[in-house]
């Protein structure tokens, strides 16, 4: 079993073509030998009985003792006849078999009284192979009799050998050139199986673009291509999604982590004062805030994948929604006087936590690149089914993007080149947008700043 689970598929498959084809071929083989050796036997007994009825039609008109044996039957060596009685006695018999009975006296006997012809194969001397008899009971004038005459079956043994040789031979080569055949048939039909193998060998990390060969078709291979192909568009959708996240986030968290260094640093490089140990101190709590609101989006974008994001929906009020928003950016000390919320009635059926992080992280976004005097504005409200909340800035806008549907880490609002920001913020937006079935949009107004809006698929308001 070990042997035959190594070998290659197109080794395997031929081989068990060729087992299946020699059986098929050898049934087929003898079922014509055995049916061409009946059909022989069948034209062997027809001539027996057509000599019988000579011989019996002889012995009816001139009686046993004057029929002619030897020249109405002989027509070869390997034919011969015998006439006995009801008891068995032999009468006359042809000079191939003069001292042998064709059949026991038993059996003659048997014949005699049913009236009923009998076949039986017997070995006889001077007779090459065996022998087969027929037996007919005659009824004469002087009593019943049996005719017997009989033919070697060396010549149907001949002709039975030289069909079994033939059928070996040719079922053998037609066995081979077969299998040849499916050899070729299944190396052919693999080949593009080997050539996705080879082109799936040189595809790597540092290479991902390259991608299976495929012609187009619609055959079983060509499919499995292509699904493979989308397989490896999807993984390396998923590889480059990753790779921005380390790259975004590590960007992200670089600048804090150098702030508190600067003032942690500053604290200890000699001897400060209470306030100004009080304001690295700050600072640095400040950084950490940054630190843990960084930490928080890159755990929610880990737990994205491709917008599914685990959501546990509930019926809320927008009221209710962008009152947890207000209360966290109360607690910042950038958000005061410059935030302005701005709702309409209506419930809706959405995950309170995440939708209340993604405006957090909006306001956050647009507090961060604004202008230190600039404003706000949060809005909520219903349109045609669907829940939108847009955020609003003064600031300088959209630098590197074009409006239209976030991408994954898109360059985020206002002067993003002052803090190298890569756009985290933005990004988990959007896997929680995905997560509730809808998407975010960024454009840049024209009397200035930027506007992001989150829109919610219809289907999650409850009337």
């Amino acid at each position: 079993m070990r042997l035959w689970v190594r070998l290659p598929i197109k080794a395997r498959l031929t081989a068990a073509f060729a087992v299946s084809l020699a059986a098929v071929i050898g049934g087929l083989s003898v079922f014509v030998y055995v049916r061409v050796g009946g059909d022989l036997l069948s034209t062997i007994d027809a001539g027996l009985r057509s000599r019988a009825e000579l011989v019996a039609s002889d012995v009816r008109h001139r009686g046993p003792a004057l029929v002619r044996i030897e020249p109405t039957l002989i027509e070869n060596s390997e034919v011969f006849a015998q006439i006995t009685g009801a008891s068995g006695r032999i009468v006359q018999s042809s000079s191939v078999v003069t001292r042998q009975r064709l059949m026991t006296a038993r059996r003659i006997r048997l014949v005699s009284r049913s009236g009923r012809s009998g076949i039986a194969e017997r070995t006889l001397t001077g007779v090459d192979n065996v022998a087969r008899v027929l037996a007919v009971p005659v009824t004469t004038r002087r009593g019943r009799f049996v005719v017997l005459v009989g033919v070697s079956l060396g010549d149907r043994a001949d002709e039975l050998s030289a069909l079994g040789s033939t059928l070996a031979v040719a079922g053998t080569v037609a066995t081979c050139l077969i299998a040849l055949g499916a050899w070729l048939a299944v190396s052919g039909a693999l080949r593009p199986v080997e050539s996705m193998r080879r082109q799936a060998a040189t595809i790597s990390a540092t290479d991902p673009g390259l991608r299976l060969p495929s012609d187009g078709g619609r055959d079983e291979l060509t499919l499995l291509a292509g699904t493979l192909n989308q397989m490896l568009d999807r993984i390396a959708n998923s590889v480059d999604r990753e790779r921005q996240l380390i790259d975004r986030a590590s960007h992200e968290l670089r600048t804090p982590l150098a702030i508190q260094r600067m003032d942690l640093d500053l604290a200890l490089s000699g001897p400060q004062t209470v306030a100004e140990l009080r304001a690295a101190l700050r600072s640095v709590s400040q950084e950490n805030e940054q630190l843990t609101r960084l930490t928080n989006d890159i755990l929610v974008l880990a737990r994205a994948r491709d917008g599914v994001l685990p959501v546990q929906l509930a019926d809320t009020s927008l009221g209710e929604l962008l009152d947890v928003v207000r209360r966290g950016t109360g607690r910042m000390p950038a958000a005061r006087g410059r935030v302005n919320f701005s709702v309409t009635d209506g419930r809706v059926r959405v995950d309170p936590t995440w939708v209340a992080q993604a405006v957090g992280n909006l306001v956050d976004n647009a507090l961060r690149h604004g202008p230190a005097d600039g404003h706000v504005a949060v809005r909520a409200r219903c349109d045609d089914g669907n829940l939108l909340i847009s955020v609003e800035d003064s600031g300088t806008g959209f630098a590197h993007a074009p409006p239209g549907p976030v991408e994954p880490f898109p360059p985020s609002a206002g002067s993003s080149a002052t803090r190298g920001s890569a756009g985290l913020g933005l990004a988990v937006v959007r896997a929680i947008a995905e997560a509730h079935g809808g998407q975010v949009s960024a454009e840049n107004k024209h009397e200035g700043g930027a506007r992001v809006t989150i829109r919610v698929r219809d289907g999650l308001i409850r009337p």
